[in-house]
C-alpha cells in the first residue's frame, strides 16, 4: 500500500491486527541460539516438521515452529527440527551454543544488510548495548493464541502473562556473564534491554481499552527506519516517532500501511502482540532445555484452573495494579531466585503446573521435565545461570556498573 495512513486508521489497524481473538490452544515457538563458529550462512533448509530458518544480526540462528494444536505436538515438532538443524549445522563444521548472551566473545555483525545496518546505527546513539543485543543475545519465545474477548478473556490474560513474566525472566535466567566475568546479573541479556530502553516492563496497557492502549504505545515509539530504495539512506532524525511521522511528514513524505506494519516489527516489548501474544522475556537454555518454559507458560495460560490459581499466586508481585513494575522485572534479570519473593512465587507456579500437567494428562516426559526443574532449580532457589557461576573462578566484570539500569 503506497497510500498515506491517517492516526484513526493506524490505531485501528494497531488494535486489530495485534489481537486475534478466539479459544486459547495454540501453541508455537521460536527459538534462538549462539553459534560457534558464528557466519551468516545459508539457512534454506528443510525441516521435517517445517520450521523456518533464519539467522540474526550477528549470526545466531532462530528456528520458528508451526502452530501446533497442543502443546505435545509442539515440543515434538520442535526436536525433530532442531535435531536436523543441528545435523545441517554440524556438516557446516558449526555448533550452537545454550544460554541468553555470549559473554565470551566480542558482539560483531555478520549480516551486511540494511535493516541491521540501520538498527545498529539506531541503537549505536546510546551506546554499544544496542548491538550487543542484536549480535549476542538469544532466547526463548513462546507465542499463545490472544484468547476470548470478554473479562475473563483477552484482557485477564494479558495481565497474567505480564504477572508471569517475572517469574519466567528469573526461574529460566541463563546469561550471568559479560567480557568472560561475572557480569553481577543472571540474566545479563535482560540487563541489557535495560540500557537501550529504559522503560522496558512499563505496563503498555494495565487497566484501559489494551487495543486502544497498544496502538498508542505503537504510535508514541521512536522510529527505527524507513525503508528506501537504494542508494537513499534508511536512517531518520532522533526522536521522531510513527505519530509524528503520520501528524507532519519526513521529507514531504508521510508513512503508509506498509511502513507502520515493518515499525511493529521494530518494538520489542515483553509480551508483543503480533495476532497471538509473543513471550519475550525467557533466556535461551542448553540443550532441550526450552522445553520446560514452553510447558510452563502454556500450561499457566491455557489450563484455566491454573490460570486462575498462578494469578492469584503473582499477585504480590503487583502491588496495587494488576502488573508488575520494572522494578520487579529488573530483580528478576539481576538476583532471579536469590530474590525471595521471586522465589516463593516460582514455587508456587511451578506447583500449580505440575498439577495441571498431570491433569490433563500430558506426555510423561513433559511431566517429568517439569518436575526435575522444579527439584534442581526452583525448590533450591537457584536458575540455571548459578550452574555457570558455580565453580567460583569468573571475577567480576570490569564493565558491571555500566549495566545498571536508568529505572
Amino acid at each position: 500500500m503506497t497510500t498515506a495512513i491517517t492516526e484513526r486508521e493506524a490505531a485501528a489497524h494497531i488494535g486489530r491486527t495485534g489481537f486475534t481473538t478466539g479459544p486459547a490452544r495454540r501453541v508455537g515457538l521460536e527459538l534462538e541460539w549462539l553459534v560457534d563458529p558464528r557466519d551468516d550462512a545459508e539457512t534454506a533448509w528443510d525441516l521435517p516438521y517445517g520450521g523456518k530458518v533464519t539467522r540474526e544480526a550477528g549470526g545466531q540462528v532462530e528456528l520458528s515452529s508451526l502452530p501446533a494444536d497442543d502443546l505435545a505436538s509442539c515440543v515434538t515438532a520442535v526436536e525433530a527440527d532442531q535435531a536436523a538443524l543441528a545435523g545441517a549445522l554440524a556438516e557446516r563444521g558449526q555448533a550452537v551454543l545454550g544460554g541468553g548472551f555470549d559473554g565470551n566473545r566480542h558482539p560483531q555483525r555478520q549480516i551486511d544488510e540494511e535493516r541491521y545496518r540501520t538498527m545498529e546505527a539506531f541503537y549505536d546513539r546510546t551506546g554499544p548495548w544496542g548491538r550487543m543485543v542484536m549480535c549476542g543475545t538469544a532466547s526463548v519465545q513462546v507465542n499463545l493464541d490472544a484468547g476470548e474477548e470478554g473479562p475473563n478473556g483477552l484482557r485477564r490474560r494479558w495481565d497474567l502473562l505480564h504477572r508471569l513474566g517475572p517469574v519466567f525472566a528469573s526461574a529460566f535466567a541463563n546469561s550471568p556473564v559479560l567480557d568472560g566475568r561475572a557480569s553481577g546479573w543472571k540474566s545479563t541479556r535482560l540487563a541489557l534491554w535495560y540500557k537501550i530502553v529504559p522503560d522496558w516492563g512499563e505496563p503498555i496497557s494495565d487497566r484501559g481499552d489494551l487495543r486502544a492502549d497498544y496502538a498508542r504505545y505503537v504510535l508514541d515509539s521512536e522510529v527505527m527506519c524507513r525503508r528506501c530504495e537504494p542508494p537513499k539512506s534508511w536512517a531518520v532524525p532522533p526522536g521522531l516517532t510513527m505519530r509524528a511521522w503520520i501528524r507532519d511528514g519526513l521529507d514531504g513524505g508521510r508513512p503508509t500501511l506498509d511502513d507502520l506494519k515493518y515499525h511493529m516489527t521494530t518494538l520489542f516489548p515483553p509480551v508483543r502482540p503480533r495476532g497471538w501474544l509473543e513471550l519475550r522475556m525467557i533466556d535461551q537454555q542448553d540443550g532441550d532445555g526450552w522445553i520446560v518454559p514452553a510447558v510452563l507458560a502454556t500450561v499457566l495460560a491455557d489450563d484455566p484452573a491454573a490460570a486462575e490459581a498462578a494469578y492469584d499466586a503473582t499477585s504480590v508481585l503487583c502491588g496495587d495494579g494488576t502488573q508488575p513494575l520494572p522494578p520487579v522485572w529488573e530483580r528478576a534479570a539481576r538476583s532471579a531466585l536469590a530474590d525471595a519473593e521471586l522465589a516463593e512465587v516460582a514455587r508456587e507456579c511451578f506447583a500449580i503446573a505440575e498439577k495441571a500437567v498431570q491433569r490433563m494428562e500430558a506426555p510423561p516426559r513433559l511431566q517429568t521435565a517439569l518436575a526435575e526443574f522444579r527439584e534442581r532449580y526452583v525448590e533450591a532457589g537457584r536458575c540455571p545461570a548459578d550452574d555457570k557461576l558455580d565453580d567460583g573462578t569468573l571475577e567480576p566484570s570490569l564493565t558491571t556498573d555500566l549495566l545498571e539500569p536508568s529505572l
